[in-house]
């Protein structure tokens, strides 16, 4: 198994009664490639790691209620399944909880707890709705956990529509991170332009490996406020600057993902979790994306339905997601089992003949 860096990224989950998940007792490598049918549940594990950074942020109930309650979040509904647990570990620290459903529509902590490989569990409350977690503990395994699990980061890039959010001016301000949509690209970039000039460099250089017309991005205030930046671009051999709208979606989203994986190490997040990035890519892009993801120093996790990105991953990298009888069931694949078949296939190859699971099924 690839090895984690133990202290701040995950090495373990288990979690049990999260939509299609009944159970799941998972380790977490570097690299985790997420496949399977449509409806698997490859979409309901990555956002697992959404609901868990809402948690944190003490906003747990205004993401049960925009989930439609507590019945479209435990598997199957509170009939079936009376609790949603979890055990999230990071090498010989962990963070546990237990929610249960409540008559007015809210997830109430049963438990919530740290845990230490060497005294076990610290619990740090039962019966509230937000989060303790940040109250602090005399242990010292806060300062391990929480800051892993807060620079945790999910991004979804599916939205580039007219009206998408990266299409749209910006507080030039908001530059802290990237968001998860994207919607600050304009003035994060800003920020590594002025500042982080040798990564800035490296984004632009990688986008027109796949995008040979790009030149260069167009980074400025708005003339009419200060205060607000607009994603504009240059073509070659032109110096008209355009607006983010005249980029293809396919081209758009490699920018977004260029971003992601080539900003400073300092600013990535320890964990990355995209779902389904090769949307709308070429196949050289996609090859392109799968040498980024490779060589970044952080944690990846990643859900695909690309042959073409699949081969570009080692089998040991491999999750696969099947579902039966509406449960959603997740297993790494073993390197050794299968090399005799990669002498003579691809893993996409595998996949297609549906040697690996992660295919539909009756």
């Amino acid at each position: 198994m690839t090895e984690t860096n133990s202290e701040k990224q995950l090495s373990k989950i288990v979690l049990e009664g999260f939509k299609s998940i009944a159970k799941c007792d998972l380790d977490i490598s570097k690299l985790n490639v997420l496949i399977g049918a449509n409806g698997a549940g490859k979409s309901n594990f990555i956002g697992f790691f959404r609901m868990v950074q809402q948690l944190l942020e003490q906003n747990l109930q205004v993401f049960v209620s925009r989930q439609g309650g507590p019945d479209a979040l435990l598997h199957f509904g509170r009939k079936t399944t009376e609790q949603l647990e979890f055990q999230l570990y990071f090498g010989n620290n962990g963070y546990f909880a237990t929610l249960e459903p409540t008559q007015d529509n809210r997830l109430m902590f049963a438990s919530e707890s740290f845990w230490w490989n060497v005294r076990g569990e610290y619990e740090i409350g039962r019966g509230h709705f937000e989060t303790k977690a940040l109250t602090g503990t005399r242990t010292g395994i806060d300062k391990y956990v929480l800051p892993a699990v807060q620079q945790w980061r999910v991004y979804h890039f599916h939205d580039t529509s007219d009206s998408a959010y990266i299409k749209q001016p910006h507080g030039i301000n908001d530059n802290s991170y990237l968001r998860p949509d994207a919607r600050n690209l304009a003035s994060f970039l800003y920020l590594l332009q002025n500042t982080y000039s040798s990564s800035y460099q490296k984004i632009v250089k990688t986008i027109q490996l796949v995008a040979p017309f790009f030149k260069n991005f167009r980074l400025r205030p708005s003339p009419q406020n200060k205060e607000v930046i607009e994603l504009e671009w240059l073509e070659r051999g032109h110096d008209i600057p355009f607006k983010a709208h005249i980029l293809s979606d396919g081209t758009l989203r490699f920018i977004c993902l260029a971003t992601v994986f080539l900003q400073p190490e300092e600013l990535q997040p320890e964990t990355i979790l995209v779902d389904e990035p090769e949307l709308g890519l070429h196949p050289y892009a996609i090859t392109v994306l799968a040498s980024l993801i490779r060589s970044t120093k952080k944690q990846v996790i990643i859900s695909t339905q690309s042959v073409e990105l699949l081969n570009e991953f080692n089998a040991k990298d491999v999750i696969v997601v099947d579902r039966d009888q509406g449960k959603s069931s997740l297993h790494r694949l073993n390197q050794h089992d299968l090399e005799e078949w990669l002498k003579d296939y691809s893993l996409g190859d595998l996949w297609k003949k549906n040697l690996l699971g992660g295919r539909p099924s009756r």
